[in-house]
């Protein structure tokens, strides 16, 4: 196995899973070479409809270089709305194309406007609002500019091919890895968290929520507003290594640069209440909004997930099957659409009684080999999956029942697939990858194994 880049190590990723060399590259040259297609489960009536009956008429924008709250925010302007009549079912990051459904309730269908880098099309009302919930997964079509091994996709696709549990020729769209663009070939890859989780450029995240859940309030802001990255701009490295040193809430929120507003909301609230208990510390926390809250507890979660991924691997257990000690989930019978969606409130332990049964399932996509997202509700596994998951919580000395905290910073935590299966297909000139992937898992993860580089440069 090869090491991972040192940014994705910081974040819990210690390997790849395929032994070939990447190909290099890098994504995202420009928008059009990273395109996400969602897949949702969504009916809209005819824009006809009585808008009495269907408030929320519903539009598809393919948007170029737009992040997805930027344009609900562009959209509402326009129309002279609150942004809150604006829904969508995923955040979609900015330098890309990507084509989604919104929901924006109480207008006419005729009064939907043109925006910049957007095509957007009225297909229909809805008696309701879409939520996060109608998200299935992403289609993505992406393109590597500049490899320098391209003729390596097809080893490395060979090696994710066995990972996932397939042989060596089966599915192949072709000869040697299945360089297909129809049809594609089965692979799987270890179903980790991606580097956007806990911050591309400066992964501090997932130290925020682990201070957290160890109720060290103090730790978590200094986390936050402290802790300076090599990646960031001198003078925001600067700013946060004043804070540290001084610990002077007031004099340091003239030294953050106007952009870094959360920094400087926390901040404001130290020199306010004195930021000296863990209180005022934990107050200073609460000034943001609720979803980052929440955001700082799950990366925790995530980190904690990856570094179970990670020992799992580095022990050679398989991903694709389990072994006696697993907890395994069973896919979602109700799920629409081709995708395989892995329901983790269906799980089962692979007792030594039920572990060959559980493999059949494994082989045919019925059933997935789990890894906990730990909160107060989480079992741990048995055998030796159990010994990596307490392992892991123990060296970053959290418990589940450490996630019984105030607010929006409790979890009761749920377990999470730990394999990542699709049908790639791929392309030589340029090179360029076509696949889907169910909601709440990366792209990167899977780019990642193919070009081998740094995490910035996906």
């Amino acid at each position: 196995m090869t090491d991972a880049h040192p940014l994705e190590r910081a974040v819990g990723v210690e390997r790849y899973a395929s032994s070939t060399p990447g190909t290099g590259g890098r994504l995202r040259d420009s928008p059009g070479d990273f395109r996400v297609r969602e897949i949702e489960d969504f009916d809209a009536e005819p824009a006809d409809e009585r808008a009495g009956d269907y408030p929320h008429v519903v539009v598809r924008a393919t948007l170029t270089d737009w992040d997805t709250n930027g344009f609900a925010r562009e959209l509402s302007n326009r129309l002279g709305i609150s942004r809150e009549r604006v829904n969508w079912a995923g955040t979609k990051d900015k330098n890309a194309v990507t084509t989604q459904l919104f929901t924006v309730r109480d207008i006419d269908p005729d009064d939907v406007p043109e925006v910049r880098n957007a095509e957007v099309e009225v297909v229909g009302r809805a008696g309701r609002n879409i939520q996060f919930g109608d998200l299935v997964g992403n289609g993505f079509e992406i393109v590597v500019r500049d490899p320098d091994r391209p003729e390596n996709a097809a080893a490395i696709t060979d090696d994710l091919a066995e990972f996932g549990g397939q042989s060596a020729d089966a599915d192949a769209g072709s000869s040697a890895g299945g360089d297909s663009a129809a049809g594609g070939r089965a692979i799987g890859v270890p179903n980790f968290f991606g580097q956007q989780r806990f911050g591309s450029y400066r992964p501090v995240t997932h130290e925020v929520g682990l201070a957290v859940v160890r109720g060290d309030w103090e730790d978590a802001v200094m986390a936050y507003v402290g802790n300076p990255s090599e990646h960031e701009p001198p003078e925001t490295r600067a700013a946060r290594e004043f804070v540290e040193e001084t610990r002077d809430w007031s004099a340091a929120i003239e030294e953050f640069p106007g952009h870094l507003r959360y920094e400087r909301t926390v901040l404001n609230r130290l020199a306010e209440n004195g930021g000296r208990t863990d209180e005022e510390f934990r107050a200073a926390l609460e000034t943001f909004p609720s979803n980052l809250q929440r955001l700082f507890v799950h990366a925790a979660q995530s980190y904690a997930f990856n570094r179970i991924l990670s020992e799992r691997l580095e022990r050679g257990l398989p991903f694709h099957e389990p072994v006696t000690g697993d907890v395994v989930c069973f896919a979602d019978a109700d799920a629409p659409g081709d995708l395989t969606i892995p329901d983790p409130d269906r799980l089962q332990r692979a007792t030594s009684e039920r572990v060959s049964v559980l493999s059949r399932h494994a082989e045919r996509g019925r059933a997935f080999v789990t890894a906990p997202l730990v909160g107060t509700d989480t079992e741990l596994a048995e055998g030796e999956q159990g010994e990596i998951e307490r392992d892991v919580l123990s060296d970053l000395d959290i418990a589940p029942s450490d996630f019984d905290l105030p607010g929006e910073f409790h979890s009761e935590g749920t377990r999470r697939a730990i394999l990542l299966r699709t049908d790639v297909a791929v392309e030589r000139d340029p090179l360029s990858f076509t696949f889907a992937l169910p909601k709440g898992s990366y792209a990167t993860v899977v780019l990642r194994e193919y070009l081998k580089t740094s995490p910035l440069d996906l």
